[in-house]
């Protein structure tokens, strides 16, 4: 019978239930991993914000006098 265990995250080894990566190597990378995708979100929020301003500005143009 196989003692219960789940899988590293990122190399999909076997560890026990008390762990959540496998070694610091693949915490690490984990970390790196959720960092970028922090720093894209953000980006993507920006860029979202920049076509709202710029959708805005070019539809009331003439009622602001562009």
């Amino acid at each position: 019978m196989i003692d219960q265990h789940k899988h590293c995250p990122i190399c999909q080894k076997p560890i026990p239930l008390s762990e959540k990566f496998c070694s610091p190597a693949c915490e690490q990378l984990y970390l790196e991993n959720q960092k970028k995708i922090e720093k894209t979100r953000k980006m993507l929020y920006v860029a979202f914000g920049v076509f709202i301003v710029l959708f805005l500005l070019l539809t009331f143009r003439s009622k602001i006098g562009f």
